[in-house]
């Protein structure tokens, strides 16, 4: 198997082999698919650490994606970004290093994460991906979000704002334990949103609307999302992370995007 050569055909190669890989492989492969940002400035064995495994079972996943090892896949990362790699591990490494834990580095540390994912969001969301969701939310009867965890807050934005622009949707929060899936009939459309780790009622709600033929947009962040399978179209987001917090800064920029776009087109129409 040859080596991935652009970052796309190596997320499309990650896509595709990642259900197939044993526990410790799909480890890597999920951890991977989460931290695209830090394959160009880490070594192996902090790639290993933040998968939870050895750094031989790291190289064996390397070499299944179709790598020699992880420096020609480490190669691909550093001239995918070569003029365009940000530099806020410099900026926060330097943070934690004169005042670290203060409210006012936190800040710093902080707005320059989300900046940076905001930043990103034009590289991870394909146009004809974005238009299509327009289209199809455009021409739903019925519009169900479904949104939970981190994710609560993105889902319910959406829904306020649609209620704002008199837009039909409704808001699922799965409260007691109850899904609601006979609320969803055809000709509605589901908005699914589900990050690493992966909410497992969202993505139930998403089998079973793809089950009965209901369109899914998919807003998520990695190839081996569990939502991408029954998604219709899917929007991709990476948030930058510090100190293993992540914001929602890009997230709720695709959000306020996404319901402005269909609330001018239902409203122009």
């Amino acid at each position: 198997m040859t080596a991935p050569a652009t970052i796309r055909e190596f997320e499309e190669r990650l896509a595709e082999l990642a259900g197939t890989m044993p526990k410790r492989l799909r480890q890597c492969a999920d951890f991977v698919a989460a931290n695209q940002d830090r394959i160009a400035v880490s070594t192996v064995a902090e790639m290993a650490d933040g998968a939870g495994v050895q750094p031989s079972a790291f190289m064996r996943f390397c070499q299944i994606i179709g790598f020699s090892g992880f420096s020609e896949m480490q190669k691909l990362f550093r001239d995918s970004y070569v003029g365009g790699w940000p530099d806020y591990r410099t900026r926060l490494k330097h943070l934690r290093e004169t005042a670290a834990g203060s409210p006012v580095a936190l800040l710093a540390e902080f707005t320059d994460a989300g900046r940076t994912s905001l930043e990103g969001l034009l590289k991870t969301v394909e146009p004809a991906e974005l238009e299509k969701s327009v289209e199809l939310l455009s021409g739903a009867a019925m519009i169900h979000i479904i949104g939970l965890r981190r994710a609560f807050s993105v889902a319910t934005y959406i829904a306020y704002a649609f209620e704002r622009m008199n837009v039909p949707a409704m808001l699922h929060g799965a409260v007691g334990g109850l899904a609601n899936y006979q609320a969803v009939r055809p000709g509605d459309v589901v908005i699914a949103i589900s990050f690493a780790p992966y909410t497992a009622e969202t993505v139930a709600f998403a089998e079973q609307a793809a089950g009965n033929d209901i369109p899914v947009i998919g807003i998520t962040d990695t190839v081996v999302s569990p939502l991408r399978p029954f998604s219709a179209t899917t929007l991709s987001v990476s948030e930058v992370d510090f100190g293993a917090f992540r914001s929602l800064s890009a997230t709720l920029g695709l959000a306020i995007a996404l319901t402005v776009a269909v609330g001018a087109a239902r409203n122009g129409s």
